[in-house]
């Protein structure tokens, strides 16, 4: 029998991004003559990507973007994010103690995130962590993105497990989503990108602290799941 899997997202879940989000992203749009975001405005720009965030953030300060503005933009924030990553960024407290439980009792590990697959592999490899993981998809992987199913789907395949046996680990809607789509359970986190309470999207299971992420409570989600 395949081992279970526990997938999480990466901002906002495992590691903290915030400082390094915003100040990515406030070098490109200042640039654009954009009024710089702050960190209030974070849970509403995050969550499905860079292109996302910078068109969200030119719409917040309502100002139009071409496609041709769109993509030099894109390079802005990317060069400038690769350039200083990790910077400020951090896993959430008991992230590594968590990593070490499930790894310790036999779970695979895995990342399914929409921010780009070089973004994410370069800031996990800076944190020292990119070595844990079974596998790392990004948002550029697949031809599809969360909350797609295949996304996770194929994210769990490239990992050597099956979705029966795989819990899926986010902060926000799109995680809770891809989870439901895939018919996968899910277990997320409310400390962070979410632009509602996470209550409000129905995980199956809520942890307040990734101290509470054992290799039993995986398993008793999984259990439920197939009930």
């Amino acid at each position: 029998m395949s081992p279970p899997l526990v997938v999480f997202d990466l901002d906002g879940t495992l590691v903290d991004t915030a400082p390094d989000l915003v100040a990515s992203l406030n070098h490109a749009v200042t640039q654009a003559g954009i009024e710089p975001v702050t960190y209030a405005d974070l849970t509403h720009l995050v969550g499905h990507g860079a292109r996302a965030m910078i068109e969200r953030t030119f719409a917040l300060r309502g100002k139009a973007l071409s496609e041709e503005e769109l993509t030099w933009q894109m390079k802005e924030f990317v060069d400038f994010y690769h350039g200083s990553m990790p910077g400020g960024s951090l896993p959430y407290p008991g992230v590594i103690a968590a990593l070490d439980r499930l790894q310790d009792a036999g779970l695979r590990l895995a990342v399914c995130t929409n921010k780009p697959e070089m973004l994410a592999k370069r800031l996990l490899e800076g944190l020292d962590l990119i070595d844990r993981f079974a596998a790392i998809s990004g948002g550029d992987t697949f031809s599809v993105r969360k909350p797609h199913a295949e996304h996770l789907l194929s994210t769990v395949a490239n990992a050597g497990a099956v979705a029966e046996h795989t819990v899926m680990v986010g902060d926000s809607l799109n995680d809770i989503l891809v989870a439901r789509n895939a018919a996968v359970p899910s277990i997320a986190v409310p400390f962070g990108y979410s632009d509602v309470p996470i209550e409000s999207l129905s995980p199956d299971r809520i942890i307040q602290h990734f101290d509470e992420l054992t290799p039993e409570l995986v398993k008793t989600v999984l259990g439920r799941e197939k009930k």
